[in-house]
């Protein structure tokens, strides 16, 4: 969470600095934060990889990055100047102890120059298999031994099951303390997802009836237009049960469930987020079938374009059973949740891109008013939008204008790009800036992680086990299989419809 104040002096060294993450995602956000005055006076930047490049080259691949995907637009020329000075470019070997005797070197030097220690930032912009041993090396070489200067961020994925991420952690842990290591789930970085925090706890209105007693369930929804483009071989290994729904999604049902924080202590928060996880019921494996559903697209039109089906992208096996889509229904065994269902929904090809959480009241206990009065009534429902609409809207009932008692559902709507005329920060931009504070308050903690594997493991030992042989089983371009509907319909529910780009109208279908 952002302070007023600027980071001390700050290393940032990138593992696997020519990749794709980096040129889309992390460079931006560093020239972002360099554009809005939120970098330290004393910064640096080192790239390293395997790929043979002088510091110009390098730099011109992430000038091209930032022109292409900077929320700032097109870099001027002035200002390119001056960032692009603060970079260097390495050629390493991660697995070469000499590699990291150099890095260790070129950190002493920018440090003598500056005249103080500074921040020194181990980002792993690299895939899961190089975590371990760069991990290994920076301990060896002694790179990591200030625990107050050191951290080290890892990208998800955090493992590919229960097993994996305990075994990361422990390997890590080793290495670092906790207190050091900053788990990135970009989706915590959104400007919208760190507003849940501020609505629900900076109004006294929402906090009484934010219990059982007045929600009859929550429905949360992040859906995909796009299919896994050139992620074919990383998806047939994931899915989106491991992609989606481990982290991001169990990560906002925590925003939305979590106690009150005594204050926002990064622990203190986090301990909130793990006791929501470990209050999540766990299904047996016969239950897995009765609250799961999963997918897996065929081809169809999208927005008039004709996309190929899942087992036709690039690196898909051409029976795969990974799902594309899964659906969940979860339950919160506490005093606050208890019996509220909480549906979860991901999918690849859907109808729309858009993040959503809808709160749906229950019903009033007795209503006074004729039949004839009520033929538009609707339940009291709070949506909070994530992207690509950015806002709340409240749901109520008012009295239609004329002569009679006709009651009318009409909205409430807070929208972020009605409201404040600039742009928000991207998500990156918000978590890197916190990691150079050194406020791990939005990043993942070790028994976060396996909590929230612990959760979803009956699930995955089921799907893996049991043949999907009905796949493909939903057309690219709609909501998903006809099962996810039967998953909430058979609970008197339906899933609500949204549409993302209807941000002037109703969005409360």
């Amino acid at each position: 969470m952002q302070s007023a104040r600027k980071p001390d002096a700050t290393i940032i060294i990138i593992f696997g600095a020519g990749g794709d993450l980096t040129w889309r995602k992390i460079t931006p956000a560093f020239y972002n934060l360099f554009l809005d005055g939120w970098l330290p006076d004393k910064f640096a930047v080192i790239g390293l990889d395997i790929k043979e490049m002088s510091d110009d080259q390098y730099r011109e691949r992430l000038h091209d990055g930032i022109d292409q995907f900077s929320r700032s637009g097109k870099s001027k020329q002035e200002d390119w100047e001056k960032f692009a000075q603060l970079i260097n470019y390495r050629k390493a070997d991660f697995t070469n102890s000499k590699s990291y005797e150099d890095l260790s070197k070129q950190i002493l030097e920018i440090e003598k120059t500056w005249g103080e220690k500074s921040n020194r930032i181990f980002y792993m912009a690299i895939p899961p298999a190089f975590i371990e041993p760069i991990a290994d090396q920076l301990g060896k070489s002694d790179l990591a031994e200030d625990k107050d200067r050191a951290r080290i961020v890892v990208e998800k994925p955090f493992g590919r099951d229960l097993t994996s991420a305990r075994n990361l952690n422990k390997i890590l842990c080793n290495i670092f303390n906790e207190c050091q290591i900053y788990r990135i789930d970009h989706y915590l970085g959104k400007e919208t997802v760190q507003n849940m925090i501020a609505f629900r706890f900076a109004n006294a209105l929402f906090e009484p009836i934010w219990n059982r007693n007045y929600i009859d369930h929550v429905q949360i929804t992040v859906a995909e237009q796009v299919g896994v483009e050139h992620r074919g071989g990383y998806y047939e290994n994931a899915g989106a049960l491991r992609d989606m729904i481990q982290n991001h999604l169990l990560q906002l049902l925590c925003l939305v469930a979590m106690e009150p924080p005594v204050s926002f202590n990064a622990d203190e928060v986090r301990n909130k987020k793990v006791d929501v996880l470990r209050a999540i019921r766990k299904y047996k494996s016969d239950e897995v079938n009765s609250h799961a559903v999963r997918g897996q697209y065929d081809k169809g039109w999208i927005e008039g374009k004709k996309v190929i089906s899942y087992r036709e992208e690039p690196g898909v096996n051409n029976n795969s059973e990974t799902e594309t889509f899964a659906a969940i229904k979860f339950f919160i065994d506490n005093w606050r949740w208890h019996d509220v269902p909480f549906y979860l929904r991901s999918g690849k090809r859907m109808a729309e891109r858009i993040s959503v959480i809808t709160i749906q009241f229950k019903p009033v206990p007795h209503s006074a008013f004729p039949a004839e009065s009520i033929e538009n009534w609707h339940p009291n429902r709070l949506i909070l939008n994530i992207q690509p609409a950015r806002g709340i809207k409240l749901r109520f009932q008012a009295k239609k204008p004329g002569l009679k008692m006709i009651l009318n559902p009409v909205e409430m709507d807070f929208n972020y790009d009605h409201i404040y005329s600039t742009d928000p920060p991207e998500a990156y931009e918000t978590l890197i800036l916190d990691v150079m504070l050194g406020d791990a308050t939005l990043f993942m903690r070790g028994d976060q992680v396996e909590a929230a594997w612990e959760i979803i493991m009956p699930i995955l030992d089921k799907w893996q086990i049991a043949s999907s042989a009905d796949f493909p089983n939903y057309v690219s371009g709609t909501w998903g299989p006809e099962e996810a509907e039967a998953l909430i319909a058979k609970d008197g529910h339906n899933w609500i419809m949204l549409q993302a780009k209807s941000v002037e109208g109703s969005q409360m279908k």
